[in-house]
């Protein structure tokens, strides 16, 4: 992405992240009563958690130490909040418009109005708070999605592979050595033949990966043909020749743009990721290109992290393929965008012979926080003929 964008691009998600939490702390501010400390600890304390994202996204890169972390947990957890608060927000004025013309509020509302609106912050913050807490219990148990999959083609010896897959891990200050250390057991114990990961490994900025020393990790995966990976966009808006060396250099191999033989058996096809273009002003390569070279009676299996163009996929003689990225809007109600955007945005379909899964992925972007769906690892069972 060229720099001149690139500050647009950051100037404008600022503005936008700034008047939301401005319309959200005007909007509480109201119901706190006048007089007193309480209005000036109330906007100390909500600008001061406010700030921590933006922080956070300064300080991730340059300064990874104890407090940066600490920061990035609460300016992640505080997107979560926004989200809801703004949701709820929309709900309170909808009904005042509607109260203004047909009078929908009870008597008693306006009996102490000062007292009511203090119970309705008191209320929305309580709500919230319970939402948040829930989706991040959620977004920390992970469950193991089973596929049972049959491709028409012959191969030679053992007649069944074992995958598993996993997208959007999203290593970082956020899925550190806890959370990868239960995705490698998790792994791990379904004895796999093939692991596949299907883009954002890492989340962005690589520097809290190396701190910890997150590679190590995924070098304890066992598996009879290795471990293979693509890019996805988050590698490249952290930079993608770094990650890819890294992840290259911690028992990965992975794949742009090209494709392997696997012990003669079949392919695995990876594509860089379709944001390519978008931040290092290169191309990738078209799918048709990708494969040339690919001899169509051996079983073919694509990583492609966008789960864009299934169609074409499927015209050239595709077997399964495997994308993320989506996270299946991670919070409700994005899940109803990706849907809209995504001919597939979470789980299985097939087109013609075609396999197509499309995982909510492992770990979170932002909030660790997943509302409306599951983080999962994939278990594929794959057949021959």
């Amino acid at each position: 992405m060229k720099t001149s964008a690139f500050v647009v691009f950051i100037l404008v998600v600022t503005t936008i992240y700034l008047l939301v939490n401005f319309y959200i702390f005007s909007r509480a501010i109201q119901a706190i009563p006048s007089g007193g400390s309480i209005r000036t600890w109330f906007t100390i304390a909500f600008w001061s958690v406010a700030s921590t994202f933006i922080l956070a996204r300064i300080m991730e890169r340059a300064y990874p130490c104890f407090f940066t972390g600490m920061i990035t947990w609460i300016g992640s957890f505080w997107l979560a909040f926004m989200l809801y608060f703004i949701l709820i927000l929309i709900v309170v004025d909808i009904s005042r418009v509607l109260n203004h013309f047909f009078h929908i509020y009870p008597a008693f509302f306006f009996t102490d109005y000062a007292k009511t609106k203090l119970i309705v912050l008191y209320s929305a913050a309580g709500l919230v708070a319970i939402v948040v807490l829930a989706g991040f219990i959620n977004a920390r148990n992970p469950r193991v999605k089973e596929l049972n999959l049959h491709i028409e083609k012959h191969v030679s010896g053992q007649k069944q592979l074992n995958i598993v897959m996993a997208s959007d891990i999203h290593l970082g200050t956020l899925i550190a050595r806890r959370k990868v250390t239960r995705l490698v057991e998790t792994i791990n114990s379904m004895n796999p033949d093939l692991v596949l990961f299907a883009g954002d490994i890492v989340d962005e900025d690589l520097a809290p990966v190396i701190k910890n020393d997150l590679g190590s990790a995924l070098c304890q995966i066992k598996s009879r043909y290795g471990t293979y990976a693509i890019t996805g966009n988050h590698e490249y808006i952290g930079g993608a020749e770094k990650a890819v060396k890294y992840l290259g250099d911690h028992c990965i191999t992975m794949l742009r743009d090209s494709f392997a033989l696997v012990d003669q058996r079949f392919y695995l096809v990876g594509r860089d990721d379709r944001d390519k273009p978008r931040f290092s002003e290169k191309n990738r390569k078209e799918l048709a290109q990708v494969m040339e070279g690919i001899d169509r009676n051996y079983p073919v299996i694509l990583m492609d992290h966008q789960p864009f163009n299934l169609e074409k996929s499927a015209e050239l003689g595709v077997d399964l393929s495997l994308s993320g990225h989506t996270h299946h809007g991670q919070m409700w109600p994005f899940n109803y965008i990706t849907k809209a955007i995504y001919e597939l945005s979470w789980g299985y379909k097939q087109i013609g012979k075609t396999h197509f899964y499309v995982s909510s992925g492992f770990g979170t972007w932002g909030p660790p926080v997943r509302l409306g769906n599951r983080p999962e690892v994939v278990h594929i069972r794959l057949t021959f003929n």
